[in-house]
């Protein structure tokens, strides 16, 4: 599954202070494997397996019917997303039920299951496993349960899913499969008394007046799950990003990429402006012709001049063959110019004229080429100035920039470094053979706070190095690069204003275990004495003891 886009600690929400936490923008609380397994022996020896597994069942039924009203009601798009079957599966991940290894939706074929999927490590038949050993029946009650109260409302119509293998009974899989209940043939009789009627309708009447939905869900979310899915089929050719500007950016490049008007894209060195012009391309009309890049800044005057327009038979010496050049060779297509501020003059005329004309002249011939092609030009410097500065002509500068996209640097758009680098980890587990799970929290603390100079191609290279040095499960601190391990966490206002000694003091201390409590080194990277900080210290514990 390509679910990176999407993160665990993205979807929680913790409010430590007030003693709340919520997933998907609903209250939950933590519970662990050992005591949630202890509660539901404790339910069988009270009131019996059978009562026991229809009350799991139905809880289940309404806890997925309820994710799933709140996706309706909340995210709009991601519900599209959820009518084709492609939420289901990474929800059930994201709630921990276990890893989906296959999942499948078979509309409109009568007498075959609707939804028929695989699962590994569920988290039943692992408690069951843990606690008890091999069972003698399927375990995984609650899953069943939340997938038919899930798919129920996707549906609109009451499915019920059943368990035909288990790892809890010595199985390779749990294997789930779901069907309307009219369609269900002999499998389902034996679970219909612990469905006890349950449906889609039952449990809409019953919680309509009992809830209150809020509008607290953020925006964000919303986009970070459309992103996942978007993932889960991308060919790669959009640029990772879940940040507001990014989307809104790629929906602007989207827009402009249907027609053929000019484009320049400008940004800070790394930030992906090839990447952005790629996807203009693929997503332009002319996505089937040519695409030419060519870098501006790596070729002398002369030998830029014969790769862009060519040279006829016998132009100079060693012309013995006539030379396609590059214009020529996006014809139909685009033409990419890279690093285009560092043209010289006299290439900026030629360039120039081609725009006007639509034609080119190949070096050493006196005929013109007619040429279609769609330019998109790219560069870090800052044209404007140098434009006033004469270096830039300003003919040539309105020319390439009728339409101007500014990709942000990586630091003004801080929720899409944590995605970007699960792309790069899943790419290099791929080509390193690497099996990294994700990032430790403190190792995702250090990537979120750094300043990112070099932008996204600083952050691919970062990630390499700390997946071939790495040799834990997750990439640790110690993985990345000194530059970033280095970064003390900024004070920030997530829980609110707070007064001026709090946030010094959250912030010292924090410096302190970011640096090992080296008291002299922590003075000297805050900028104070060391009798300062000693007495800043000795202030906090008596605090703290007071407190206690």
């Amino acid at each position: 599954m390509h679910t990176s886009e999407l993160d665990l600690r993205e979807m929680l929400s913790f409010k430590p202070r007030g003693g709340s936490m919520s997933f998907l923008g609903q209250r939950i609380y933590l519970t662990d494997l050992f005591s949630q397994g202890v509660q539901r022996m404790e339910l069988c020896q009270t009131l019996g397996p059978e009562i026991t597994k229809s009350i799991v069942i139905r809880a289940g039924f309404a806890k997925g019917w309820l994710v799933a009203e709140r996706i309706k009601r909340q995210m709009p798009e991601a519900w599209a997303e959820a009518r084709k079957g492609k939420l289901g599966p990474l929800l059930s991940s994201m709630y921990g039920f276990g890893e989906v290894l296959s999942s499948q939706r078979r509309d409109g074929i009568e007498q075959k299951p609707l939804v028929d999927s695989y699962f590994v490590g569920l988290y039943e038949a692992e408690q069951q496993l843990r606690m008890h050993g091999l069972a003698d029946e399927t375990v995984c009650w609650e899953h069943i349960g939340f997938a038919s109260g899930y798919v129920s409302n996707v549906e609109q119509r009451t499915v019920y899913f059943v368990e035909t293998e288990c790892q809890a009974r010595g199985d390779q899989y749990c294997h789930l499969m779901g069907n309307y209940v009219e369609e269900w043939g002999d499998e389902i009789t034996p679970l219909l008394p612990f469905y006890n009627g349950i449906s889609n309708e039952s449990v809409a009447t019953q919680f309509s007046k009992m809830l209150k939905w809020d509008a607290s869900l953020p925006q964000s979310l919303q986009v970070k799950i459309k992103d996942s899915l978007r993932a889960s089929s991308d060919d790669g050719g959009s640029p990772v990003s879940t940040s507001y500007v990014m989307r809104s950016l790629l929906d602007m490049a989207a827009n402009v990429a249907k027609v053929p008007t000019s484009v320049m894209v400008t940004g800070e060195s790394g930030v992906g402006k090839e990447k952005l012009v790629r996807f203009i391309h693929d997503q332009s009309p002319r996505k089937d012709k040519p695409f030419v890049a060519i870098n501006c800044g790596a070729l002398a005057e002369t030998l830029l001049e014969n790769e862009l327009f060519g040279h006829s038979k016998g132009a100079f010496t060693s012309a013995n063959n006539v030379k396609v050049g590059l214009i020529e060779s996006a014809n139909g297509g685009t033409l990419f110019l890279d690093e285009v501020g560092e043209l010289s003059p006299a290439m900026q005329v030629k360039l120039l004229r081609v725009l006007q004309e639509r034609e080119l002249r190949k070096v050493g011939d006196i005929g013109t080429i007619k040429v279609d092609i769609r330019v998109i030009s790219a560069t870090n410097k800052n044209l404007e100035q140098a434009v006033e500065t004469g270096a830039f002509r300003q003919d040539l500068y309105y020319r390439l920039k009728v339409i101007e996209l500014v990709i942000p640097p990586l630091r003004e758009r801080r929720e899409d470094i944590l995605p970007l680098c699960r792309f790069f980890l899943n790419r290099f587990n791929d080509t390193l053979a690497k099996n990294f799970t994700g990032f430790n929290h403190r190792a995702a603390d250090l990537l979120l706070n750094y300043g990112w100079p070099g932008n996204v191609r600083e952050l691919a290279n970062a990630i390499e190095r700390a997946a071939v040095l790495g040799s834990n499960a997750q990439i640790q601190p110690q993985d990345l690069p000194q530059e970033i391990r280095d970064v003390v966490p900024p004070p920030s206002t997530a829980d609110g204003i707070r007064a001026l000694h709090e946030v010094e003091r959250d912030y010292i201390l924090s410096v302190m275990d970011k640096l090992d409590h080296n008291k002299s080194l922590a003075a000297d990277k805050l900028g104070m004495s060391v009798a300062t900080l000693y007495r800043k210290l000795k202030e906090y514990s008596a605090h703290d003891e007071t407190e206690n």
